[in-house]
């Protein structure tokens, strides 16, 4: 038998050994398992965040949703039926003049197993920040059309947008109203988008017109005061009498008039310019003296 006092010096030297192969000793051993313990708790209480997080998503999507259920009910305004496909054609593009005819083409489909019945189709321009303003509003077309299942039909409508509308944005709605065969209502906003008016460059309008009639009347108006103007100044200027002497005579050619004829123009000419020495009218007067 080993003496007990061998045994302890045995357990002496074995205890060191243990220490250095395993390099951290029962302290620490004791350490890693605390440690672990509190990455348990850790990851623990992680993961409870995460199902509180979960729970609270779901519970937020679905008060949204409900909320929304609520608003479309406490409006009371009609969708579109799931079993119905509309489509919209506009003939000159997606370009809105003002003042100008404006024409689509509204085609509807039923995919369902009952009838439609198409009642009306109505446009609007809206309010581009709030579509609850209406800023002109277009007659309702009544159609009243039955579309039988697994059938088509296409719906004219035109518009003319007003003339002060030119070069703004507008929000346009175009609705198209139809109930089932159970009397429910549905409403389907074929198109639902904000549009800028096209102003009018072709052509001439009214303000255009006058202002040109304007300009013309007030340059006739000036042309007659001006004429008037240079006539009375005209009539105020005192006329100049010219005397024309037979200085210019010896420039006109005479040759062809007969020697009697000339002599008897130079002659007359000469008494109307001076007929006191004119020697007839001497003789004329000599003549009455002495019959006196």
């Amino acid at each position: 038998m080993i003496p007990l006092r061998n045994l302890l010096l045995l357990l002496l030297l074995a205890f060191p050994v243990t220490l250095l192969g395993n390099g951290r000793g029962p302290f620490a051993a004791a350490q890693d398992a605390t440690e672990d313990e509190e990455e348990a708790l850790d990851d623990s209480v992680v993961e409870d965040d995460d199902d509180e997080a979960e729970v609270e998503e779901d519970e937020s999507t679905d008060l949204v949703e409900e909320k929304e259920e609520e608003e479309d009910l406490s409006s009371g305004e009609p969708k579109a039926s799931p079993n119905a496909d509309t489509t919209i054609l506009f003939v000159k593009g997606e370009d809105f003049p003002a003042n100008e005819i404006v024409k689509f083409m509204v085609g509807f489909t039923n995919k369902g197993t009952e009838d439609f019945v198409i009642e009306s189709l109505d446009a609007s321009f809206r309010y581009p920040q709030d579509y609850q303003f209406y800023i002109q509003n277009f007659t309702a077309l009544p159609l009243n059309t039955l579309v039988p299942p697994q059938r088509q039909a296409t719906f004219e409508y035109s518009f003319i947008p007003a003339e002060p509308m030119g070069g703004r944005p507008f929000g346009l709605v175009i609705n198209l109203n139809y109930k089932d065969a159970n009397g429910n209502a549905f409403q389907d906003a074929v198109f639902n988008q904000t549009v800028t008016i096209i102003e009018r460059e072709d052509g001439m309008d009214g303000e255009t017109i006058f202002m040109y009639l304007f300009l013309g009347g007030l340059s006739l108006l000036v042309i007659v005061g001006l004429h008037q103007l240079l006539e009375s100044r005209k009539r105020k200027r005192p006329t100049q009498k010219v005397e024309m002497g037979t200085s210019n005579q010896n420039d006109v050619d005479m040759s062809w008039i007969p020697a009697e004829t000339l002599n008897q123009i130079m002659q007359s000419r000469r008494d109307k310019a001076s007929p006191r020495r004119s020697p007839r009218k001497r003789a004329q007067k000599r003549s009455a003296g002495s019959d006196e």
